[in-house]
């Protein structure tokens, strides 16, 4: 949990102070690169617990059948999921074709092709991304003191 709360103060910080005097798109690549090393960190503690719990028999080293995994075993908890799909981006956002717009301005925002669809990363989108966490965070919380 401190791997993950660590992860968390940096990724504030490029949100509300980096991102807040630079206004570029550098930026908000880094911020989703952490924010994805904070994700992994947190699934990564799912799993020792559900195995400690029982819930799964092994964990598997490869990325792609962890998330699987949790995926499955998470499959009624609907902020899990949310957040996978949101890791799944992040990942891969250093692959991805990106393009930056307004930079050095209010407006900065990265556009990206993910899936065939155009996604628009702004100030609002990422503050969106941060409720979500900050939620996936608490669930957590509660699942590992349990």
């Amino acid at each position: 949990m401190e791997k993950i709360i660590k992860e968390k103060i940096s990724a504030d910080h490029l949100l509300y102070v980096s991102l807040k005097y630079t206004k570029t798109s550098e930026v908000i690549v880094n911020l989703l690169i952490r924010w994805g090393v904070m994700i992994e960190h947190a699934l990564n503690s799912m799993l020792v617990h559900a195995r400690k719990k029982k819930m799964i028999k092994s964990i598997p080293t490869s990325p792609k059948p962890r998330i699987d995994l949790i995926k499955e075993t998470f499959k009624k908890d609907k902020i899990v999921l949310e957040t996978i799909a949101l890791y799944e981006m992040f990942r891969r956002i250093d692959e991805l074709d990106t393009e930056s717009e307004g930079e050095f301005r209010k407006n900065v925002a990265l556009k990206t092709n993910y899936r065939g669809e155009i996604i628009k990363i702004n100030l609002d989108k990422l503050k969106e991304y941060s409720e979500t966490l900050e939620k996936f965070i608490n669930y957590l919380k509660q699942f590992l003191s349990s």
